[in-house]
Order: C-alpha cells, then structure tokens, then sequence
C-alpha cells in the first residue's frame, strides 16, 4: 500500500495525527478525526491491528506495527511524531516518559506539535497513578449518583459520560483548540484531558440549579425522572416510550392527548403531586402498545417518542432520511457527524494492514 492515501475531504484535511493503540476515548477520537478528513497513522503492537470490520472505532486509519521496547521502533515512532501535527495517548502518566516517546521529547523534536494525553485521573493528583474505568471516574465526580435505578441504587450510564463525553469530547476539545494555537504561534503543547476534570464540567448546570437550591435528592428531579412530564413508560407491549414534555405548551399537548384534565397544567411543577401523576400516566400508557402511542403523538409538540434499541435504530425512518447510519463491509455503523456545508466529513475506507512507519514518515516530511 502507499504511504500516501487518497487525499480525504473534511474540514480537517491535511492534519497529521499519531495515535497509540489505547482503549475507550482514544480510538472514539481517532475515528472522529478521521471522518473530519485528519490524516490518522495508529501505532499498533506487533500483529494488533485489529482487521475485523466489527472494530468500529478503530476505522478510517493507516497502521502501523512497532514493538516500542526495541530502539530501532522506538527511532520509527518518533519520526512519525516529528512531521505529526498531533500525538494521541491514552497510557498511565510517566509510561509514555519511560518508552522515550514523552511530551519534552516529542516538543524537542517537533516545537509545533500538540501532545494530546487522555486518562480518568489526569496527569497528576493523588489517583494519577491507579487503575480506572469509567464506572469510577463518574462516581467521584457526582454524576453516577445521579443515575439511579427503581431500586435507588446508582445505574452507570453505559460509558457515555464518562470515557465518551468527559474523555474524548474534552480530548478533541483541546486538541483543536491547541491546533489553533499553534498555528498562531508557532508553538505546540501539551493537552490533559482527564474524563474527572470532563465530567465536572458537564455538570455545570446542576451545579448551577445546586447553588440556587432548586436541586433535590437523585430520583425527586424534573430531569433524573422525578417528574411526570420527564421519563420513561411502559407500553402494553412491554415497550417502552420516553415523555420529555418540559415547556408549559408542550406539557399541556401531552396531557391533551393522554386524556388528562387540563387543569394539571397549572401544577406542573408542584414537586409533591408528581409522584400521582407519574403513577397516572403509568396506568394510561400500559393501555396501548408502543406503536399505538407512536402513531398517537405522531406530528404532535408533546416531546413523546419510542424507546428505540441499538437493534432497531437504523430503521427509524428519521435516522434513515438524514443517513445517520452507513453500512461498511456489512457492518451498520454511525456515518459521520457532524455535517459540514463547504467540506464535507465521510467515513474513510482504509485497508486495515499494517505499513511502514518511516515510509510514511517521509511522506509526511515532503508535505510539511
């Protein structure tokens, strides 16, 4: 294969990126890039590229194979970091030091280049060096405990809020915004994302509702499914619908269709009739199926729609107009997003067979 891919399209074309095989957020945000048109070389362990189509996260690259406690690969990884305009990692803090790929490195060798480290605790604190998953960095930050099943006990989100939302989201926030930098100033750096710091800041609003008093125990909340208008129900069918009714017009909208007395409307938020009224809907949403509901609050502003499974998502005749999922080798996957008007992002199909790092070191030499 050439060392030089077909050139990709996206905002982000031309952006030489350096990703070490990690796990979670980093192979989110490599894909990501990917799609934006960034020219993204992972650096696998011998015989880790991971050739199966299933791999969703790990497409749109080059590979490339090195063994990093050999010198000479050592030598081959630091080349491609010298004509990169960003390095990916997502090992324990002082790993990537002890390798001899660090940051102070990596900047000697290449001023301009923004050295993005992703990890749950950060790069420093007393946890920087012990073992996480998302289910912990969530918990310490306030979020998990504001997840809670019927039972009161915390339910992890799947890994949304934590690897995907505080990790690669903050990760790719940062990257980008030290790119700009660095563009204006000649100067690379170096980025700490920690899915703690990410999550924290996604919390701002409640914080915000905190300070103001207007935040309760987990569970006795508009949004954690303490109110009526703002949750999930279970259909006749065992399905289930999710009711998001929050403005006064569209509360009044989804009363009107259940058939509840319009005079409800003025006690929305009274916290203490929410429990009956949740009990209510209860009742009248066990008396149709989820497609009879759908098809009821089809066209409406009540803010109802199905509870819709992994399964069954790329039917929804919604996602299926907009394109939201493309299919890849047999494998329905997500397509691109976001959309871009003048430079449009797509999903990159890329042998997934391992290349010679110098080669494509050189490439990239001759493109700076």
């Amino acid at each position: 294969m050439p060392a030089s891919p077909c050139p990709p399209s996206g905002p982000l074309a031309g952006l030489k990126v350096v990703e070490f095989q990690a796990i979670g957020p980093v192979p989110l945000a490599g894909m990501l890039l990917s799609d934006l048109g960034a020219d993204v070389v992972c650096i696998a362990r011998p015989n880790g590229v991971p050739n199966d189509p299933r791999a969703i996260t790990s497409r749109g690259r080059r590979w490339t194979e090195l063994d990093l406690k050999a010198p000479q690969d050592v030598g081959k990884a630091r080349a491609l970091m010298a004509q990169a305009d960003v390095v990916l990692e997502g090992l324990r803090p002082g790993v990537m030091e002890r390798l001899g790929l660090g940051p102070e490195t990596a900047l000697a060798d290449n001023p301009k280049l923004v050295y993005g480290r992703m990890t749950g605790w950060g790069q420093d604190g007393p946890l920087a060096q012990q073992a996480g998953h998302d289910i912990n960095y969530i918990a310490i930050t306030g979020a998990l405990d504001s997840f809670r099943g019927a039972d009161g006990v915390p339910v992890p989100p799947l890994n949304l809020v934590g690897d995907y939302g505080g990790g690669a989201m903050f990760l790719l926030t940062g990257i980008l915004s030290a790119v700009f930098a660095a563009r204006g100033s000649g100067l690379g750096q170096v980025v700490d994302a920690a899915m703690c710091d990410g999550v924290v800041a996604l919390l701002s609003l409640f914080h915000t509702r905190a300070a103001m008093g207007q935040w309760h125990e987990p569970g006795h909340n508009v949004l954690d499914g303490g109110a009526h208008y703002y949750g999930v129900y279970r259909c006749a069918d065992g399905r289930f619908m999710s009711v998001g009714a929050i403005e006064p017009q569209f509360h009044a909208e989804l009363l009107r269709i259940l058939g509840l007395e319009p005079e409800i409307a003025e006690r929305q938020s009274a916290r203490d009739g929410w429990p009956a009224l949740k009990a209510r809907m209860a009742e009248i949403f066990a008396t149709r199926t989820q497609a009879e509901w759908t098809r009821l609050f089809e066209g409406s502003d009540a803010c109802v729609a199905p509870v819709v499974s992994l399964k069954d998502a790329p039917d929804h005749p919604h996602l299926k107009a907009r394109g939201t999922f493309v299919t890849r080798d047999g494998v329905v996957q997500a397509n691109a997003a976001p959309r871009f008007s003048h430079t449009p992002s797509a999903v990159r199909d890329l042998p997934r067979i391992a290349v010679d790092a110098q080669e494509i070191a050189n490439a990239w030499a001759v493109q700076t």
